[in-house]
């Protein structure tokens, strides 16, 4: 009988084990968890069969993101009016689609490695996490969520930030992994050069730390952040339209006299097209005090008629930034169309945005040139440095009530910040209802707003030029590495009985 119960008592434990690595992160930020829950997966992977391998892969898989990503229900069913079955349907589907990157991985090491050579397969493992931690962020227009490096953005290894991205922290976290795990099966000796060896990463993160890779280009620039906290469950009724806007135009008039006024996405819920009358309100008041307001709003083309997600500059020249990377099953339905005629015939709620532009200026305000992301954006580091070269502060606009009070919001956060680490430039945020911030070129938090109630958010960002290591080079040489030390590490455990 206890022969036939440790399948399941090994379920339960690698679903622990993956539930207890959201911890990591935001807002719990219990960033050890984030070595020693991949170190005791990689135990259970040793020595294992392929197939016992990736069932233990995705039960790691299953916990990791049923635990990290289950406010999705909110947002599908609380927040969108979904069925109940189909939201359960939805985020099941995520969790399965995700679970089975691990199992994968845990499928490959045991195929590929074996129980060969402690030291190659830990490298070989190593390696592997991390380049499917890649390609689940790419493949499928990318999920990128909990990845493993995005939990040191308050700990020394940040210092690694500037030079190697969120992907070269995790390749850092996992090295350390590896080592730990080498040590393990070795004697006193191997432990003790295992140890000090995985203290190196963060003695070199903590010299790091100081170099400030981006220099000041102009004087420090007055900004005001809006928060309207304006409950999702009416955001978009009919009947709060009016009350909106004229909230919206009273926290502005507050406002009024910081060089750049903020909003957050789609502030107000009309398409721009529909309110030319009060946005040339908005824009005369700032503009007669000296402001130039920055908005996230819908718009709509008058020659295509497809609908953006976009960011509105009321400065002169008037511009628009139109967001390239949506989110799966909420701007749009990546779907053929026979699915979305079944979806109208069942009454099922679906939208579509349209895509914009990949290669967009900055918007240029209060003598700024603001390099914008909206909402889920900004969880995609290589994508923004293509606009690092011109953009000398960093605006990222959002909408996470979405998700309730759920731990979405700092998650989401922590990956902002995360792209103001790598870029060295200072972050402004504004949320619906939080987390609104200012963020400094190191990734700390400088001002937040109080959540979940209307605010004016006052400070100042300092505009910065030059471009780091990672701003130039991108995820390139991390994966490189990877990749050679995963090839490096096959053929040693090759040439091993």
């Amino acid at each position: 009988m206890n022969v036939a119960l440790r399948p399941w008592l090994r379920g339960g434990w690698l679903l622990l084990l993956g539930a207890a690595t959201t911890f990591a992160f935001a807002p719990f930020g219990l960033w050890p968890l984030a070595i020693l829950c991949p170190l005791l997966v990689l135990r259970q992977w040793r020595g294992a069969r392929p197939h016992e391998a990736a069932w233990r892969g995705f039960g790691y898989g299953v916990g990791l993101f049923a635990a990290g990503t289950w406010w999705l229900y909110i947002s599908i069913h609380d927040m969108n009016d979904s069925p109940a079955w189909l939201a359960c349907l939805l985020v099941a589907a995520l969790v399965l689609v995700m679970a089975g990157y691990y199992a994968l991985a845990g499928w490959l090491l045991a195929r590929g490695w074996g129980s060969r050579a402690g030291g190659a397969w830990y490298v070989g493992a190593a390696a592997l996490w991390l380049l499917l931690e890649w390609l689940r962020g790419w493949l499928f227009t990318g999920f990128p969520w909990l990845q493993l490096g995005y939990s040191q953005t308050d700990t020394w290894l940040a210092g690694w930030g500037p030079v190697a991205g969120s992907y070269g922290l995790g390749a850092l976290l996992l090295l350390v992994v590896a080592l730990l795990g080498w040590g393990w099966e070795g004697g006193v000796r191997r432990r003790t050069l295992a140890l000090v060896c995985a203290t190196v990463p963060w003695i070199v993160g903590r010299v790091l730390l100081p170099i400030a890779w981006s220099t000041p280009t102009g004087a420090p620039v007055s900004v005001a952040v809006l928060q309207g906290a304006v409950p999702q469950s009416i955001k978009w009724l009919t009947t709060n339209r009016d009350p909106t806007r004229a909230l919206y135009q009273r926290l502005n008039g507050e406002a009024l006299g910081a060089q750049l006024i903020v909003w957050p996405e789609a502030a107000v819920t009309e398409l721009a097209n529909q309110i030319p009358r009060y946005l040339g309100e908005v824009m005369r008041a700032s503009q007669e005090r000296g402001s130039d307001v920055v908005m996230g709003i819908l718009r709509m083309d008058d020659r295509t008629e497809d609908v953006y997600n976009s960011m509105l500059a009321l400065a002169k020249p008037i511009q628009y930034y139109d967001k390239r990377h949506l989110v799966p099953y909420s701007e749009f339905f990546p779907v053929p169309n026979w699915v979305r005629g079944i979806l109208q015939r069942l009454d099922l709620p679906y939208s579509d945005i349209t895509h914009g532009r990949e290669a967009q200026a900055p918007l240029r305000a209060a003598g700024l040139k603001l390099g914008a992301t909206i909402c889920y954006e900004d969880a995609f580091g290589n994508a923004q440095r293509a606009v690092l070269a011109q953009a000398d502060v960093l605006v990222n606009v959002t909408n996470d009530a979405w998700f309730g009070h759920s731990p979405a919001r700092y998650q989401h956060f922590q990956m902002t910040r995360m792209r103001a680490l790598e870029a060295r430039r200072d972050l402004i945020r504004a949320a619906n209802d939080g987390v609104s911030a200012l963020v400094g070129p190191d990734g700390r938090v400088v001002q937040s707003a109080t959540e979940f109630q209307p605010a004016v958010l006052r400070g100042t960002v300092t505009p910065r030029g030059g471009l780091t290591p990672y701003a130039r080079l991108g995820d390139g040489p991390v994966l490189a590495v990877a990749l050679l030390a995963l090839a490096a590490s096959l053929v040693a455990a090759r040439r091993r009985p």
